[in-house]
């Protein structure tokens, strides 16, 4: 996969690709009611619209002449009537068209989130995090406008524009023919400017998405700018980015109004024409004043709704720019997901194979791992060390399934793991990762996140067997202490201690611990330790750790390079090997006499 960095545009589709607006129609059943009011609210209101410029030739040429008042309340009248329902009719579409579309929005949003939830750890680990939410939260709100009138504007302007033609018709055939005169120009420049106009709103979604991940990656990073002096040349980065978005804004509108511009030319062309066509006629007393007013209005209203639909097809490009990254994200595959046969694990043991694995994190690149095969018995304790990079890390992985074999199988309790059912699997094990991460909330909030159920004197329980609870009872709240995104108000050492009652509150069957002591100090680990010998009791536990010191009792010690195990056995029986692990143990041992 292509790295996808802050500075590098997302490449999408060159032509316009209208299919992205079709895919909105499976958000529409259930909104027949509100979807029918506000066609038909507008439809009626179109028509009023049209009445006045008729009313006046009446006025003009019947009423005055004649002194006919009875027929000038009566018009007054119908004018006055059609003001009011068209603002009680304006009201209903605004109502239905608004809450319609921020439905619609709430369920895209909703369902872009939860099949985040379930993407696999690739797709995040491929591309910025702003990228992601931009897509989340802009882009979908920028489709709003498209939901609430776009489409139901399209349909009252074709419906305009067929009905003012039938007006002019009615009046008269020659200025009619007149003002379409100018139609096929207007085609050939929406023609013209339409590929400019869609490439010019993607470069803008580029950029702006862009802009929007090099803030979430600044934001995330902030510390070490500080640390190391950085300020001047991030704002430097974040202003040329500023600078590129407006460029590429003011370019897209640029090329938007383009089109009304050409047709406001057209308009007034074809208005001076009906005039000079119309002053004849007047002369010739073939038509009469009233009737050439009210067709020159007709003129300019004809073209107002083909400017809209202009304005509508610009919104329909933008948002198909948008739609096309939305559903982009929506369409990414579940590269790691439930089989159709997938079913229940049931409760584990804790026996565990690997049976000829092989592993790489992308196609067409090497091999991380290669015809791994151990065997693991209920309750013993696997230590894996090695150098950086050997795989340590990518063995728990896929014991978790957090990535799929390239070949080989996984078996817990002689149940292939990719047939069964990833809550299953998952819900039994207890994993700390090396970056302990907590949520805003609380810390009580944040241990229960493992087990919702559980109530505080089992929290507490966790706490103590990991030597969390003195310093959360020391801290201003205790166990209601409020904690920041990524825990920042906590030491590193903290957070690691934390998420160590996150991970025991489980009872997991399978408990994987990723250096999960490396923030903690020397005596604290100590205390840990003896805890974590009647937590591990009976659990099938993989342990990690550049600490060698901390998994000298595991059952087994697995020193994985070379793409497999390169030596297996106790600590007794690998120091008395003298191989690997002897070398990487006495080194160690020596760098610490060293200090």
């Amino acid at each position: 996969m292509a790295v996808n960095r802050y500075d590098k545009d997302e490449e999408l589709n060159v032509k316009v690709d209208f299919s992205y607006l079709g895919m909105i129609k499976k958000y529409l059943p259930g909104h027949g009611k509100e979807i029918a009011m506000v066609l038909i609210a507008m439809i009626v209101t179109a028509v009023l619209d049209l009445l006045p410029p008729f009313f006046l030739s009446v006025v003009l040429d019947k009423c005055l002449p004649g002194k006919n008042y009875k027929l000038l309340i009566i018009v007054s009248a119908v004018l006055l009537a059609s003001y009011l329902m068209r603002w009680v009719l304006d009201r209903v579409r605004s109502f239905n068209s608004n809450n319609m579309a921020m439905t619609i929005i709430k369920d895209i949003r909703s369902d872009l989130f939860s099949h985040m939830q379930h993407l696999p750890f690739s797709f995040f680990d491929s591309r910025p995090h702003g990228k992601i939410l931009v897509r989340v939260v802009n882009y979908v709100n920028t489709i709003s406008n498209l939901l609430a009138n776009g489409f139901f504007e399209m349909v009252t302007n074709i419906f305009k524009i067929f009905a003012i033609l039938f007006f002019m018709f009615t009046m008269d055939v020659t200025f009619t023919l007149v003002c379409l005169a100018g139609v096929p120009v207007f085609i050939f420049i929406v023609v013209l400017v339409r590929k400019a106009h869609r490439k010019s709103w993607q470069k803008f979604s580029a950029k702006q998405s862009n802009l929007n991940a090099y803030i979430q990656e600044s934001i995330s990073g902030m510390k070490i700018t500080q640390s190391f002096a950085r300020e001047e040349e991030n704002a430097r980065i974040f202003d040329e980015l500023c600078e590129d978005t407006k460029r590429a804004r003011i370019k897209a509108i640029v090329i938007a109004l383009t089109t009304p511009r050409f047709v406001s030319i057209i308009s007034s062309v074809t208005l001076i024409s009906v005039y000079i066509v119309g002053v004849n006629m007047v002369s010739a007393h073939t038509v009469g004043v009233g009737a050439l007013i009210a067709f020159a209005t007709y003129v300019s209203r004809f073209w107002d709704p083909v400017v809209s639909l202009t304005t509508v097809y610009n919104e329909f490009v933008n948002c198909a720019a948008y739609l096309e990254r939305i559903f982009q994200m929506m369409d990414e595959p579940l590269v790691v997901e439930n089989l159709p046969d997938a079913k229940d694990i049931g409760q584990i043991k804790g026996r565990l194979q690997f049976e000829d694995v092989t592993f790489s994190y992308e196609k067409n690149t090497p091999n991380i791992l290669e015809n791994l095969s151990f065997d693991v018995s209920p309750g013993e304790t696997i230590a894996l060390v090695g150098p950086t990079g050997a795989g340590k890390s990518t063995v728990i992985n896929l014991i978790s399934r957090f990535y799929d074999l390239n070949d080989g199988k996984i078996l817990i309790d002689g149940e292939d793991i990719k047939h069964v059912t990833l809550k299953s699997l998952r819900s039994q094990m207890g994993i700390m990762l090396q970056d302990s991460f907590l949520f805003s909330g609380t810390i009580k909030d944040n241990i229960r996140y493992a087990k919702l159920d559980a109530t505080d004197e089992e929290i507490i329980e966790a706490s103590k067997a990991v030597c969390a609870h003195d310093f959360i009872i020391g801290l201003p709240k205790g166990y209601d202490t409020e904690v920041t995104e990524g825990g920042a108000s906590l030491s590193a050492g903290q957070k690691q201690l934390i998420a160590f009652a996150r991970a025991l509150l489980s009872d997991p069957r399978i408990l994987i611990l990723d250096e999960a002591t490396s923030s903690i100090d020397t005596e604290t680990e100590k205390i840990l330790q003896k805890g974590l010998e009647r937590l591990l009791e009976g659990r099938t536990s993989f342990i990690i750790a550049h600490r060698l010191s901390t998994i000298k009792n595991a059952s087994r010690i697995m020193y994985i390079a070379d793409k497999g195990v390169a030596e297996c056995g106790s600590h007794d029986e690998l120091m008395e090997k003298q191989g690997r692990y002897y070398e990487l143990y006495m080194a160690q041992y020596k760098f610490l006499e060293d200090l």
